[in-house]
């Protein structure tokens, strides 16, 4: 729960004008924008961007429409923004597919590294589950058993940050795992339950609840430091693979060549959402860790993220499905 104190501060901010644009003045105000989500509805990404497209709706004056676009790794979704006017109407929900899409697709219609960044967003640290009854209760146990015999270890899918971090990790630890990929991170989880899995590696946002609740237990997260949500769980590093740390974000992108003036704006206007109390306590509850940043600092991420997977993708094999 945040302090009501700090509540006060966030709001305050979030009440602080948007500045002004030097040229294209006229937006947002002649239609509503779009707001292209590449996944299916109901995980995390999805839900980050139904909260941003919520907040921006208000703190722009103008609508912000979301449509799925799911499928072929999200790159239907990509492809079809990035074939649109760049007029800050049409916006996508980025995320880290964008950089390993690169390394794992590479004969794409569409260069993923070429979209307008506008903001990061959230950080998305990964995290490895086991059942609360397993007697995996640490890392280095995990590692051990892993040793005598490989585990199932889920994942949301194949080529996922989920999939990459975990063929890093076992290189990192000299173990290796069997591999289960999913078509989302929910029936990971479900068959983990249910006793099908050893193990889960996947964003933290989907197992939070359960982890909180007992169900699950986790062994690590991605992170460089220990999230608010799940402090308990130690880092990567901390269970004895320093150096692994892998996380993810869920942010904005607008079509190549989309006037900078716009995206500045727009930063603006998602760092206002991004402070005010709703968003901040939703995104806290999800494991999730807001990032305010501008705009070509998400270009630096989608750019070394890039080179960082395509050599864990040559290294591995990993064929997109």
């Amino acid at each position: 729960m945040i302090p009501r104190r700090s509540l006060l501060a966030l709001a305050g901010a979030a009440a602080l004008p948007l500045p002004a644009m030097a040229q294209g003045e006229a937006w947002p105000r002649e239609r509503s924008l779009r707001y292209i989500v590449p996944v299916a509805p109901g995980g995390s990404q999805d839900i980050v961007a139904r909260l941003f497209a919520r907040h921006l709706t208000d703190v722009l004056g103008q609508n912000v429409l979301v449509e799925n676009m799911p499928g072929a790794g999200s790159n239907i979704g990509y492809e079809f923004v990035a074939r649109q006017k760049p007029d800050g109407y049409t916006l996508l929900a980025g995320s880290d597919s964008l950089s390993i899409n690169k390394a794992l697709f590479p004969r794409l219609g569409f260069d993923v590294t070429g979209f307008a960044p506008v903001a990061q967003g959230v950080r998305v640290p990964q995290i490895l589950v086991v059942r609360a009854d397993s007697p995996l209760r640490d890392f280095p146990r995990f590692v051990e058993a892993a040793r005598r015999e490989p585990p199932a270890v889920g994942t949301p899918g194949n080529g996922s940050l989920a999939h990459l971090l975990g063929e890093q990790i076992q290189a990192a630890a000299e173990i290796r795992w069997t591999h289960v990929p999913y078509k989302g991170g929910a029936l990971a989880v479900n068959d983990l339950l249910g006793g099908s899995l050893q193990a889960v590696l996947i964003n933290i946002g989907a197992v939070t609840d359960h982890v909180k609740v007992g169900r699950l237990r986790g062994l690590f997260v991605s992170s460089g430091q220990r999230t608010a949500a799940l402090p308990e769980v130690p880092t990567l590093a901390e269970a004895g693979l320093p150096g692994a740390e892998a996380v993810g974000w869920h942010g904005v992108v607008a079509p190549p060549g989309t006037d900078p003036a716009i995206c500045a704006r727009l930063n603006a206007a998602l760092a206002q959402v991004l402070r005010r109390p709703e968003v901040a306590e939703r995104i806290a509850a999800l494991g999730l860790e807001p990032v305010e940043a501008p705009p070509e600092a998400l270009g630096r991420v989608v750019l070394a993220d890039a080179a960082r997977w395509s050599e864990v993708v040559r290294r591995a094999r990993i064929q997109p499905d």
